[in-house]
């Protein structure tokens, strides 16, 4: 199953905190955890399986965590675990160094190292999010990963920004994915943090030029993403927004035998099937659907629309979900 959710109010008050102790020594790793909610601890969690690599969501009211030496001799799965907090805040001390957690932040643990935290939740939804892999896969050598265990990093800007999106949108649409996409999001997902990091050190050149390119289309990707909803958004100004000739941005598209101009549209138009097989949105125009993504002709959408799924988009709107669910169309997951 690609995405899983679990929470502890499957079981009463008094076991609760025990089954959370037992599941994330399952998803996760081992660790010694202590909670001031132990009586009746409500959390809950949502991973998304991409194979070697994880990322998960996770919301629980106060949690000190703790990975002992005498844990990692028992069991260490050696991986990475990358930690984006969006609504926690509290400390983490690892590789002899003591950091503050913000909501915002980024870090990077090591299942090899022990470790020791509190984490308590501030309003909102999900406290933070986790992506956990082998470390033989993120393209950077260890050393160069070791000096920033525990290294608060922005989300807020920069390359952080961009991965930190990346994996707020995982999250997010995770029911929109197919098993078909597992490689292309783990690796996206891989260059980005390694990007991330080897920025952080200044240390680009330690990224093989593979994991440079993908970086960069991982971050065209997010950008186009972004701003699929501008209509100016065109070739041009997605290689001026990353200081790129618009010939380096038709060959990194080459890759996918898609030209910019059609890859920009290709997007669009899944974003308007999307929205179209929504119940949700079922009494919203159709040309108000089209213009949310960026096509202000109507007759040219509903055109564009049938050329590339076999059928108007009213008519696609009012498919039975039975056809949807014989996949005799291409309906949203």
């Amino acid at each position: 199953m690609l995405v899983t959710e679990f929470s502890t109010e499957v079981v009463a008050a008094p076991e609760r905190f025990a089954l959370w102790e037992a599941t994330t020594a399952r998803s996760h790793m081992s660790n010694r955890l202590r909670s001031d909610h132990q009586d009746d601890f409500r959390a809950r969690m949502r991973a998304v399986d991409l194979g070697e690599l994880q990322v998960s969501a996770l919301v629980f009211p106060h949690l000190e965590i703790a990975r002992t030496a005498k844990l990692i001799r028992q069991s260490d799965p050696e991986v990475y675990l990358l930690n984006y907090f969006l609504h926690a805040e509290g400390a983490l001390s690892e590789a002899g160094g003591d950091a503050a957690i913000r909501p915002g932040d980024l870090m990077v643990m090591d299942s090899s190292r022990p470790y020791s935290g509190v984490v308590r939740t501030v309003p909102g939804d999900w406290s933070h999010l986790t992506v956990q892999f082998p470390r033989r896969l993120l393209p950077l050598p260890e050393k160069t990963v070791r000096s920033l265990l525990s290294v608060p990093i922005s989300g807020h800007r920069g390359m952080g920004g961009v991965f930190s999106r990346w994996l707020t949108d995982i999250n997010a649409r995770a029911g929109e994915f197919a098993p078909a996409d597992l490689p292309t999001l783990a690796s996206v997902t891989l260059d980005l943090l390694a990007s991330v990091l080897a920025g952080c050190l200044e240390a680009d050149e330690a990224l093989s030029p593979e994991a440079r390119r993908s970086a960069l289309r991982a971050r065209i990707n997010a950008f186009v993403e972004q701003h699929l909803s501008d209509p100016a958004l065109t070739p041009r100004a997605i290689a001026d927004a990353h200081h790129i000739s618009l010939r380096h941005l038709q060959q990194l598209l080459a890759e996918d035998d898609t030209p910019p101009a059609a890859w920009i549209r290709h997007r669009r138009l899944e974003r308007c099937r999307l929205d179209l097989a929504n119940p949700r949105l079922k009494a919203r125009p159709i040309q108000a659907i089209a213009e949310r993504w960026g096509f202000t002709n109507p007759t040219h959408f509903s055109r564009l629309f049938r050329a590339t799924y076999g059928i108007p988009p009213r008519d696609y709107r009012n498919l039975p979900p039975k056809a949807c669910a014989n996949r005799q169309w291409p309906c949203a997951e």
